[in-house]
């Protein structure tokens, strides 16, 4: 089964391109592609996936890809607005291998498990980065050069614990990408393994081989890792109390929901609200 490979068409006559999404949701499913990728997340909020990664995305987030580096961004179901994003796609190759732009160089490499950028630091340069899908041929290219050679200054962490320079293995592809839609569609409702182990033509030790050696973890720590980011983002944009949250979410015992909360957010799921609710 062959990787999802987004086609970008670039060539020799055009190397980078620079586009601006504005849609009721972020479509593409969990893919990958030849080329670098910076992308600005302007609305929206949901979960987002980079290589072995999944967590929160919300606006103001500005991340960088390696090529070949699988990822999506998948939005909260019960957005109302507009999924926005302004993307910057180049090929590799585009900028000469000089001393000058070693720190650039070692941006992209570390890109290779996802890097997102420290907000604060790179505000000021958002508006550059506004101006990309403006422009065109050698504009774009200095604009974009520019671009990262700033932000090879800036603060950022990294996001996958895995890395992806070289080719994918043929198993990230249709199968990861149905896994994540399950997911996406079921979270709030008991998952069986049999389902998924089903959904991809596998035995069930088959499919929780296949998913800890793409994934790094069992599929049910993702799924709670997956749950809980959910739950944290309903905590914050809705007064939905916590028991409803929780029974949203696929949790059938409160305890529990408490439980993995903590874990993976290191507090309850009150004392997450009172420190990050908008006043």
């Amino acid at each position: 089964m062959q990787p999802i490979l987004e086609p970008i068409h670039l060539d020799e006559q055009r190397t980078i391109t620079s586009f601006y999404h504005s849609k009721k949701n972020f479509e593409t499913p969990w893919h990958f592609h030849p080329q670098h990728e910076l992308t600005y997340i302007e609305e929206s909020v949901g979960t987002k996936f980079v290589g072995d990664y999944v967590g929160p995305y919300e606006p103001g987030e500005l991340v960088l890809l390696r090529s070949n580096l699988p990822h999506c961004w998948k939005n909260n179901t019960e957005q109302t607005g507009l999924s926005k994003s302004i993307v910057v796609q180049w090929n590799l190759g585009v900028f000469p291998k000089v001393p000058e732009l070693e720190s650039l160089f070692q941006l992209l490499r570390t890109a290779s498990k996802g890097i997102l950028f420290d907000k604060e630091a790179t505000a000021p340069l958002i508006s550059q980065l506004k101006k990309c899908p403006k422009l065109g041929g050698h504009d774009l290219y200095i604009q974009l050069l520019t671009l990262l050679v700033k932000l090879a200054d800036c603060d950022y962490t990294t996001l996958s614990s895995a890395s992806f320079i070289d080719d994918l293995p043929s198993e990230y592809g249709n199968r990861m990408a149905d896994i994540h839609d399950f997911v996406g569609m079921h979270y709030n409702r008991k998952i069986y393994l049999k389902e998924l182990a089903d959904l991809v033509n596998m035995s069930e030790q088959s499919f929780s081989r296949f998913f800890t050696k793409m994934m790094g973890r069992p599929f049910f720590t993702f799924l709670n890792e997956y749950r809980i980011n959910i739950s944290a983002r309903m905590l914050l944009d809705t007064h939905d109390s916590v028991s409803h949250i929780a029974f949203a979410c696929g949790y059938e015992s409160l305890p529990f929901f408490h439980r993995q909360f903590k874990k993976f957010m290191g507090c309850s799921p009150l004392a997450y609200q009172r420190k990050y609710a908008k006043v």
